[in-house]
């Protein structure tokens, strides 16, 4: 039973198959380096500690020559910049800003005492001219002459103003005059119409426009001074002619 059991399991006896699958796989995955690196491994063990100490003394050996390269770098760069501050300072020096904010030093002599002059006491004459001076008299004359130009800029400006037409308001008037009758003189009415004379009132063209049934009406045109004269006053003045007027209508009214 025991001897079945193990034919059938054959993981322990096929354990060197899996061991070379698992070599085939790295070698393939790391190159042929791996390999070689696995079949020297027991070469390099059997070396010791020889190999490394040879490996580091050379790595040591190739910082110090890095280090010395480095160093005669950065003394090229110091001998630089010693260099460029000379030739700076040097610049400054011989500008004509650095000069002139270089103090001068200059030789003073000791001070020595003045005498004030002698005042020679002032008279009464001078006294009395001193009062006469008057601080405020410039200031009351100043005042004054700005009064006195104001005064006249505004005497200029009414009498401008004054000069200037100043604007009428006026008025475009069309009058209907109606007769009695056909028999009615249109001449003598119309004449009657232009009789009326008053201040502000111009009279313009006319003309005949028939009514009806053989009747025609005046129709003249006015001009008036909306101050002086009214429409109402215009109706009154030419109704006062009643043998020819029957009627007075405004037929048109315009601002000009």
């Amino acid at each position: 039973m025991a001897t079945n059991f193990l034919v059938h399991e054959k993981i322990w006896f096929d354990k060197f198959k899996y061991d070379d699958a698992e070599r085939k796989f790295y070698e393939q995955m790391n190159g042929p380096a791996a390999g070689s690196s696995r079949q020297s491994s027991g070469s390099g063990a059997s070396s010791g500690p020889g190999g490394d100490h040879s490996e580091l003394v050379t790595r040591i050996a190739s910082l110090e020559v890095e280090n010395q390269s480095l160093r005669g770098v950065v003394q090229d760069l110091q001998r630089a910049v010693s260099k460029l501050e000379a030739r700076l300072s040097v610049l400054e020096r011989s500008s004509p800003a650095h000069r002139a904010a270089a103090p001068q030093t200059q030789h003073v002599s000791p001070m020595r005492q003045v005498e004030p002059p002698n005042k020679k006491p002032a008279t009464a004459a001078e006294d009395d001219e001193d009062d006469d001076i008057d601080l405020f008299g410039s200031d009351e004359e100043d005042d004054k002459e700005a009064a006195r130009l104001r005064e006249e800029r505004l005497r200029q400006y009414a009498e401008k103003k004054a000069k200037k037409p100043a604007l009428v308001a006026k008025s475009s008037i069309l009058l209907d005059v109606k007769p009695w009758d056909d028999e009615t003189d249109m001449a003598q009415l119309e004449a009657c119409v232009r009789s009326v004379q008053l201040d502000g009132l111009t009279w313009g063209g006319s003309k005949l426009v028939p009514v009806g049934y053989g009747i025609r009406k005046l129709q003249i045109q006015c001009v008036v001074e909306d101050d002086k004269v009214g429409t109402d006053m215009l109706e009154e003045e030419i109704t006062k002619f009643e043998e020819h007027v029957q009627s007075v209508d405004i037929a048109a009214f315009n601002k000009i």
